[in-house]
């Protein structure tokens, strides 16, 4: 499994949505169901599949698809 693939399969587990609707307008503001129980499951499925620990700043900033992509490459993981 590639790393986007990856990336996207931890939106669809925890969102339960299409790999369709992934894109950078998939955010807290346009997401109904965002919320902080989400936010949270997103991260903790994200550090364990990349097998990295995110910083509690980014934790804060990881609010939508384009945004997790971007702190991703931080921590080394090209999507």
């Amino acid at each position: 499994m590639t790393d986007i693939e990856k990336y996207n399969d931890a939106f669809v587990e925890v969102f339960g949505v299409d790999n369709s609707v992934l894109n950078n307008g998939f955010s807290k503001e346009s997401v109904e169901a965002w919320d902080s129980v989400h936010q949270l499951n997103i991260i903790a499925l994200l550090e364990e599949s990349f097998d990295v620990m995110f910083d509690p700043e980014d934790i804060m900033e990881f609010t939508s698809y384009g945004k997790g992509r971007e702190i991703l490459k931080k921590y080394d993981v090209e999507l």
